[in-house]
């Protein structure tokens, strides 16, 4: 492993460091955890999510090869603060039976089932499960979207508050309408030069 990528790995970790230190120092409980792991989980799926459509719009650049370089890691980091999110769950709930209680509300069921579609993409985040799976990787990996969309409703559901979970959704939104509108663009030309 590079230094840079030990470097990122340790930047990362930051947010989880801080969040370990609060509930281990006693200044905060576990349902505090909630916002900051999910919030921070949610932020780093984005990041790893927005660069191909911006790619695709404003052409391969070295800060976008380079953000794209890191886009693995970012998605594996944020299953892993979906999982620390997880974990402060169950140390809030106390109990198993409490947390299966919960289950069908809609508010809880769908973080379970977001945070089941990143395992799966997490699970083959290798380059060893690129080289077996071939062109099923890139189906699995694109669980990543559903899983996206679930946990902005998951965070709806939970805050009875649209506005902050629309305002996470709306970048990827963005960008896969101007992608889509390129596209669309370039057929067009493309029909015009072959006519």
């Amino acid at each position: 492993m590079s230094w840079r990528r030990i470097l990122l790995w340790l930047l990362l970790a930051v947010p989880t460091a801080l969040m370990l230190r609060q509930y281990a120092s006693g200044e905060a409980l576990a349902m505090h955890m909630y916002h900051p792991s999910g919030e921070t989980a949610l932020r780093l799926m984005l990041l790893a999510m927005l660069v191909g459509p911006m790619t695709d719009i404003f052409g391969p650049n070295r800060f976008l090869r380079g953000w794209m370089a890191i886009r693995r890691n970012l998605g594996v980091a944020a299953f892993c603060y979906g999982a620390l999110h997880l974990a402060f769950y169950f140390i809030d709930m106390g109990a198993l039976a409490y947390v299966i209680d919960e289950l069908p509300l809609p508010s809880i069921w769908t973080g379970w089932l977001s945070f089941a579609f990143m395992l799966a993409a997490a699970s083959i985040s290798t380059d060893r499960a690129m080289r077996r799976l071939g062109r099923s990787w890139k189906r699995i990996q694109q669980g990543v979207y559903p899983a996206y969309l679930l946990a902005c409703i998951h965070w709806w559901l939970l805050d009875r508050d649209a506005g902050p979970a629309l305002v996470h959704l709306a970048p990827l939104l963005i960008v896969w309408t101007l992608r889509l509108d390129l596209r669309r663009i370039r057929k067009h030309r493309n029909r015009e030069q072959t006519a």
